[in-house]
Parts: structure tokens; C-alpha cells; sequence
């Protein structure tokens, strides 16, 4: 199980980098704007239950390492970490400019975008990586059962996911026109995850 420190400690870098701008939800902010409420919130829990693709890939992937050697595991956490710091270096130099454009679709019913938005996170390549580089770190062999720990962790990154995806959809309008006033606020979200995702890596590696 998570002890509570582990839980918030994982939550709080979660919703950090759900809210940060990046493709899923400015694709969510544009469904909302162009079709409405309703599609972008089904559009949204789509992408945010098309994580659990990932969690089953990352505990069954985790889970092989640990039973072939923990070397492996520690060589994966470490690679992990590396790579975590990689992204938030290319998110600390981005220069912003966020775009919300619209999303031009027939209007297909709120069935189709779920399963659209599913289809939409569970295919992307680096989604997967992202999962595999990012749940191990927080992790706490002491605790046991690994494959258990990662699989929470990847439920509570779903579900505030569907929360935060959920509520973009809901206010789309007003969140996409309030983003294209203020472009920096896009900039200071990027930095915002890319200090954390640094910290995420840097926090592996001076452990070692």
C-alpha cells in the first residue's frame, strides 16, 4: 500500500504536470470550445481512462524486471530518472506560446469522442515512456509489492486526470479564451512541470 507521504508526494507532481499545457489537454480545451461542454468532457475522460493502458503496461513491465533481476529494476529506475530530467529541461527552455485551437470533427456522439480520447493516450508512444519513467520513482521497495504500488499509483494518476480533464472540458470556453489573453501563463506551467519533472530525476539520481 502508499503511505500518505508517498500519495501526496505523488499527487501533487501528478496534478503539476496534468494541468501543464501539452497535447491531450489542449485537445480537450479545443473539443469544448468547438462542440461544447459535453463532448469535451467525454473527449477528456477518455484521454485521462486511456492511462490505465499505460499502468497495465508499466506494473507488467516493472513486475518482469524485478522477477528477472533488481538490477534491472534500479537500472530502470535510474534511466527513468535521467529521462525525467531530460523533459524538464525542454520544458524549463520553452518559450510558450500555447495555442487552443479548435477541433474539426462531424459531430460524432459523446460515445465515439470517449472512446476517441481512449484511443488518443492509450496509442502514444510517449505516454508509455512517461508512465515507465515516471511511477517507478515513487516506489518505495521497503514497502513490497511493487506491482501494487504502481498500480495505485497509475488509479490516482487516472483518476485526478479525469478530475482536471473533466473540468477543462466544463469551463473549455472560458479557460481557452482566459489562456489566449494571457500567453504566459502557458510559459509559467511549462516551467512550473519542468521544475518538477528535474526534481523527479535529480531526487533518483542523488540517491544512488
Amino acid at each position: 500500500m502508499l503511505s500518505p507521504e508517498q500519495f501526496f508526494a505523488f499527487l501533487l507532481a501528478a496534478l503539476l504536470i496534468t494541468a501543464s499545457p501539452g497535447p491531450d489537454n489542449l485537445m480537450v480545451l479545443g473539443m469544448g470550445i468547438s462542440k461544447g461542454r459535453r463532448q469535451g468532457m467525454a473527449f477528456g475522460l477518455g484521454c485521462a481512462l486511456g492511462c490505465l493502458s499505460h499502468t497495465v503496461l508499466a506494473v507488467a513491465g516493472v513486475s518482469a524486471l524485478i522477477a528477472a533481476s533488481p538490477l534491472a529494476f534500479t537500472a530502470l529506475k535510474v534511466c527513468g530518472g535521467l529521462y525525467l530530467v531530460w523533459l524538464g529541461v525542454q520544458a524549463l527552455r520553452s518559450r510558450g506560446g500555447t495555442q487552443v485551437r479548435a477541433v474539426s470533427v462531424s459531430e460524432p456522439s459523446l460515445l465515439r469522442l470517449f472512446l476517441k480520447g481512449v484511443l488518443a493516450n492509450a496509442i502514444n508512444p510517449k505516454v508509455v515512456l512517461f508512465f515507465l519513467s515516471f511511477l517507478p520513482q515513487f516506489v518505495v521497495a521497503e514497502h513490497g509489492q511493487l506491482g501494487l504500488q504502481i498500480a495505485l499509483l497509475g488509479l490516482t494518476f487516472t483518476l485526478q486526470a479525469a478530475l482536471l480533464f473533466g473540468l477543462l472540458g466544463y469551463f473549455s470556453g472560458a479557460i481557452g479564451q482566459w489562456i489566449q489573453r494571457q500567453p504566459r501563463v502557458g510559459l509559467w506551467l511549462d516551467r512550473v512541470a519542468g521544475a518538477v519533472f528535474v526534481a523527479l530525476g535529480l531526487r533518483l539520481l542523488a540517491a544512488r
